[in-house]
């Protein structure tokens, strides 16, 4: 196995980002397709404004109309894919830390990883 030296992190946090990105643009673009062959058709009304529907302001909603097979739900699960990739990169970025036994990067990654999750909650 190869040492988890800063050369090999760094290899492993670009996969991370370029894979991450990359699936959240293919989800989206199935979501597009989903959505564009069922309403392609519709004529907004633009004199009325509606918002986001309640069911796609939360996870749980996001996940049932994409299970649904909903093209806004697909479309919105791609975004939060999106969000979720450089949260994963810094989640990846304290294990690689704690492999390396570097406590004082451990210790800031997860301050900085408390405020991602802090300011995502909307707490």
């Amino acid at each position: 196995m190869r040492a988890w030296d800063d050369q090999h992190v760094e290899e492993i946090i670009g996969n991370l980002l370029r894979w991450g990105v990359l699936l959240a643009a293919m989800v989206v673009l199935a979501g597009a397709a989903v959505y564009l062959a069922r309403n392609a058709f519709v004529h907004p009304d633009y004199r009325i404004f509606r918002g986001e529907p309640s069911d796609l302001r939360h996870v749980r909603g996001i996940l049932r109309d994409t299970r649904a097979l909903q093209g806004r739900g697909i479309i919105q699960l791609g975004l939060l894919l999106l969000i979720a990739t450089p949260v994963a990169r810094v989640a990846f970025s304290i294990v690689a830390f704690a492999l390396q036994r570097d406590r004082m990067y451990v210790a800031v990654t997860l301050v900085v990883l408390a405020t991602l999750l802090y300011s995502l909650t909307g707490s």
